[in-house]
């Protein structure tokens, strides 16, 4: 299948890399020249089609848009946490995840990328007690249960619990979020 090339002179190429570049342009600047008959909805489908084909570009475009850039480190926990939906993680239990899928990485790079996902409004922290947080993939507003025999993190819709009453904050300050963390056992 034959494709515009991207320096705009409507040429016609099969190479894989200018057609990335063309689109790449193309998808920038939201307008191109189309010649050669190719229509504009065929390449409307030829980038959707290429993006659906690249594994890493949902994990690549979340890394991007908060500003982070994509270390190979940061690619392979990214797609750990975010490829298979909502879940709640500890530094070590990501951190035994990504060896066992052969991921070459420290604790204490898991711990920063966390912190910095964290920072960066990728992941929200959520601390049980003063010797574990967990970090949560919904970043929405919600709360939690904590099974205290099993240390599960269960969410919580946001709407289902009701405070209906807060202190006034300090002086200085305002309220900018309420996280409740409902504590549960086996009975």
């Amino acid at each position: 299948m034959h494709r515009l090339d991207g320096n705009g002179s409507g040429r016609m190429v099969q190479s894989c890399s200018a057609t990335v570049e063309f689109f790449d342009t193309f998808k920038k600047n939201r307008y191109a020249t189309v010649t050669k008959g190719i229509a504009l909805e065929e390449i409307t489908y030829y980038v959707t089609g290429m993006t659906m084909n690249r594994p890493f570009a949902p994990v690549l475009d979340r890394l991007n848009m908060a500003g982070l850039r994509p270390t190979r480190q940061r690619m392979a926990l990214a797609r750990l946490l975010f490829d298979s939906g909502d879940r709640h993680v500890t530094a070590e239990q990501l951190h035994q995840q990504a060896t066992h899928q052969g991921v070459k990485v420290s604790l204490a790079t898991v711990y920063n990328t966390l912190n910095q996902f964290t920072a960066s409004g990728l992941l929200r922290e959520v601390a049980v007690d003063a010797r574990r947080s967990y970090f949560d993939t919904n970043t929405d507003p919600h709360h939690h249960f904590f099974n205290q025999d099993t240390a599960e993190l269960t969410d919580i819709s946001g709407t289902a619990v009701a405070v209906s009453k807060l202190p006034d904050a300090p002086a200085g300050t305002v309220i900018d979020s309420v996280d409740v963390i409902i504590r549960v056992r086996s009975n």
